[in-house]
């Protein structure tokens, strides 16, 4: 006699939850040159030439760009490693380093 394998319940209490993605997002200024905002991409995410100025180019015009979506703690690693390069030597104005916002990302939401 063949019997069948029981049925296991599958118990949702154990799975991993997944963690919450936030988005580092650049905010724009009239302190920091395209080049300062293409290097710190290159440097902080390897991003490339191209995909860095795309951003310098968003945060241009839309005022704002996601750089990065990913858990927090590497989004704060990122944000710190962005203020820390300070301001742009190419710019006289240039005071400081460039705004570095956090903000969650929503399910929908593409980096």
């Amino acid at each position: 006699m063949v019997t069948a394998a029981p049925r296991s319940k599958t118990d949702t209490r154990n799975r991993t939850k997944q963690p919450r993605l936030w988005h580092v997002i650049l905010l724009d200024d009239d302190h920091h040159t395209y080049e300062y905002v293409i290097e710190m991409m290159m440097l902080v995410f390897a991003h490339s030439i191209e995909r860095g100025f795309e951003i310098a180019e968003t945060v241009d015009s839309e005022g704002r760009a996601i750089c990065l979506t990913t858990h927090l703690e590497l989004a704060e690693l990122k944000r710190e490693q962005m203020t820390s390069l300070g301001p742009d030597p190419r710019m006289e104005e240039s005071a400081g380093p460039m705004t570095v916002l956090l903000e969650p990302a929503d399910d929908g939401d593409d980096a």
